[in-house]
């Protein structure tokens, strides 16, 4: 049976609840094809006390983005039968404080739309049932904001449209595949955070760049500073704004 995903208006409500007492408990945490976004592999290893590099070698998989050309990473399932989430356990998430925000925002889906002539970003909801899931034989009733603001979503998708602003200048300045420097660029600048804070104290990355001198400064002690330092930095470097 195919899932099914149905749109739902801002206003309507729905029931939800996951816990060790639905039947289903731990079956969406299997067959795994989880993308991770920047600020989701920097929360993960920060909760896991590793490095970026050490994160990134030991719990994820590179890609490459069919349609922008840009660095994709997934988590690596924990073993190859079930293709079991690394993290789940028996009791649930071992990460779920720091959980990524796909899983936050589960069961719904979340499209982000950017108008071209005002800049101002649309968010439309879908409400997704898959056939194993009895989630939604319980819990109260609530709306998608009431349920965003429940699973603690806000700061993920700040910092998540932010990004789809990089792969949008991406999409329009520079259509198509990325040389391999500049995907390596990319993929320092938004997943190996600790290696682009490295390049910059080193080897004075930004030395020719001007940006935000106030988040420069923090970037050096403040992970979501220098993740954001990352983004305005690949707009300068690669699409040429800033």
């Amino acid at each position: 049976m195919t899932p099914e995903i149905t749109a739902l208006p801002r206003q309507a409500t729905f029931c939800f609840s996951c816990n060790p007492a639905v039947p289903c408990f731990n079956e969406c945490c299997r067959d795994l094809n989880q993308f991770l976004t920047p600020y989701d592999i920097l929360r993960l290893k920060r909760h896991l006390g590793l490095s970026s590099e050490q994160f990134l070698a030991q719990y994820t998989r590179g890609h490459i983005g069919p349609e922008s050309g840009l660095p994709v990473i997934t988590l690596k399932p924990r073993d190859r039968q079930n293709l079991a989430c690394p993290f789940v356990t028996p009791k649930g998430c071992s990460v779920y404080e720091n959980r990524p925000s796909s899983c936050r925002t589960y069961p719904l889906m979340r499209a982000v739309g950017r108008n071209r002539q005002t800049g101002e970003m649309t968010e439309q909801f879908m409400l997704l049932k898959e056939p194993h899931c009895r989630g939604f034989d319980q819990g109260d009733s609530r709306t998608p904001a009431q349920w965003i603001s429940e699973q603690e979503v806000a700061v993920y998708n700040e910092i998540n449209d932010k990004l789809m602003q990089v792969i949008s200048l991406k999409n329009t300045r520079m259509p198509g595949g990325l040389d391999g420097k500049a995907r390596r660029l990319v993929h320092t600048a938004l997943y190996d955070l600790d290696g682009f804070r490295s390049q910059i104290t080193d080897n004075g990355l930004l030395a020719n760049h001007r940006l935000d001198s106030a988040l420069a400064d923090k970037a050096l002690e403040d992970d979501v500073a220098l993740l954001e330092l990352g983004m305005q930095w690949i707009k300068q470097v690669l699409f040429g704004v800033g």
